[in-house]
């Protein structure tokens, strides 16, 4: 993802500033996917594998990028729980 457009972007809800994902959490949050335990905000079960995501200045949801698009609809985040 380009970084002009990542210093442009900011989490729908609260506005805070997101950044790109550690790799680290990107292939947790793929593992949990392949094991079908991943649940979006809205509580239903993530099906796609994510190239990388963004991660919320808080840490608290990550947004997932598929093709270099991010997903920044709120019942779709990713809530992330501290490893």
């Amino acid at each position: 993802m380009e970084k002009f457009l990542l210093d442009l972007l900011l989490c729908p809800e609260t506005r805070e500033k997101l950044s790109l994902a550690p790799p680290a959490l990107v292939e947790r949050l793929n593992a949990a996917i392949d094991s079908g335990t991943l649940k979006n905000r809205a509580g239903a079960p993530v099906k796609a594998r994510m190239e990388a995501a963004l991660l919320r200045a808080d840490g608290k949801f990550a947004y997932p990028v598929a093709d270099d698009i991010p997903n920044l609809i709120l019942d779709e985040a990713i809530p992330v729980e501290p490893a």
